[in-house]
C-alpha cells in the first residue's frame, strides 16, 4: 500500500472503532448530564452487553459464521439482537439507579461515584464466576464481503456498523431535543429543583437516563461483538476508558460532543498505531485526556456552567 492507501485504510478502521466508543461515550454523558456523576459500572454493563448479545444470536441457532436456522433475514437477526442487548443492558442500568444510587442522590461527596467502581467489580466478577476468565468467539452472521477502494480495503461490517451508531445517535439526539421527556431531562440537568417545582418527576428522568445510557452500551456491545468476534469478562476496561476519553474531549454531558470524541478517538488510536507504533497509541490517547482535563476541561463542544447549589 502506498502512504495515502494506508491513510485511507486507516481512516476507516478509526471511523469503525469511533462509531463504538461513541456509543459508550453517550452513556457517560446522559447520566453525567443529569447527575454530574460519572458512572463506572458503564464498563461493566458494556461487557455483560457482549454476552447477552452473544446469546441472543446463539439462541437463534447461529454459531461462529454457521448458516441462519432460524428463517429470518439476516436484517431481522441483528434487529433482534440488538433490541435483546439494549432492552437487557438499559434495565441493568435502572436496576443500578434504583436500587444502589437513588438513596445516595443527597449525600455530597464522591459517595455516588465509588458506589458504580463496586458495582463494576460485581459485575465483572459475577461473569468471571459464572461464565468463566475464558475468551468466547461471538457468533457473526453476516457475510464476509470486502470492497477495495484503492488500495484500502473495507469489509461490509463497517458500512452497517455506521448505520447502526448512526442512526442510534441521530435518535438520541432527536429524543433529548424535540420529546417533551427528553425536554424534561434538560431542564433537570440545568436545575432539578426548579424542574421538581414545576412539576417534573425528576426520579422518572433520571431513571430514563440510566436507561438510555445503559441501553447505548448494549448498542456498542452488539457493534464490539459484530466487528471483532470475541469477548471476555474484562473488555468492558479498555474499551470504556476510551470511551471516557472520548466524552470528555467531545464535552461530557453534551450528546454531539460524545459523537465527535468518540470520532476523533477511534480515528488516533488507528493513525497512531500504523504510523508510529501500536505501542504508542494508549499513550497518545491517555495524554490527550490529561491535556483536555487541564487546559480546556469543558471539552471541545461543552462550555462551563456553574456550579449548581
Amino acid at each position: 500500500m502506498t502512504g495515502f492507501d494506508l491513510f485511507v485504510q486507516q481512516t476507516i478502521n478509526g471511523l469503525t472503532l469511533g462509531a463504538m466508543y461513541s456509543l459508550l461515550a453517550l452513556g457517560f454523558t446522559m447520566v453525567y448530564g443529569i447527575l454530574e456523576l460519572i458512572n463506572f459500572a458503564h464498563f461493566s454493563v458494556f461487557m455483560v452487553g457482549t454476552f447477552v448479545a452473544m446469546g441472543a444470536l446463539q439462541s437463534m441457532g447461529i454459531m461462529g459464521q454457521s448458516v441462519i436456522l432460524t428463517g429470518l433475514p439476516l436484517v431481522g437477526v441483528l434487529l433482534v439482537a440488538l433490541a435483546a442487548t439494549m432492552t437487557v443492558c438499559g434495565c441493568i442500568g435502572m436496576g443500578i439507579e434504583r436500587f444502589f444510587l437513588r438513596r445516595l442522590r443527597s449525600v455530597k461527596g464522591p459517595a455516588q461515584m465509588i458506589t458504580t467502581i463496586g458495582i463494576s467489580y460485581i459485575l465483572s466478577n459475577s461473569v468471571l464466576l459464572f461464565i468463566g476468565g475464558q475468551g468466547f468467539n461471538f457468533p457473526n452472521p453476516i457475510p464476509m464481503l470486502k470492497y477495495h477502494i484503492g488500495g484500502a480495503v473495507m469489509d461490509v461490517r463497517q458500512p452497517l456498523i455506521w448505520a447502526i451508531s448512526a442512526v442510534l445517535m441521530i435518535g438520541l439526539t432527536y429524543f433529548v431535543q424535540s420529546t417533551k421527556l427528553g425536554k424534561a431531562m434538560r431542564a433537570t440537568a440545568q436545575d432539578p429543583e426548579a424542574a421538581r417545582m414545576m412539576g417534573v418527576d425528576v426520579d422518572r428522568v433520571v431513571l430514563t437516563a440510566f436507561f438510555l445510557g445503559s441501553a447505548m452500551a448494549g448498542a456498542a456491545a452488539v457493534v464490539f461483538g459484530l466487528y471483532y468476534n470475541y469477548t471476555n469478562f474484562y473488555i468492558g476496561f479498555d474499551a470504556g476508558l476510551r470511551a471516557f476519553t472520548a466524552a470528555v474531549l467531545g464535552g461530557i454531558g453534551n450528546v454531539p460532543g460524545a459523537m465527535l470524541g468518540g470520532l476523533l478517538i477511534g480515528i488516533i488510536e488507528t493513525m497512531t498505531s500504523q504510523f508510529i507504533s501500536t505501542n504508542w497509541a494508549e499513550v497518545v490517547i491517555f495524554s490527550i485526556l490529561i491535556l483536555v482535563l487541564v487546559f480546556r476541561p469543558a471539552g471541545l463542544l461543552g462550555r462551563v456552567a456553574p456550579n449548581k447549589s
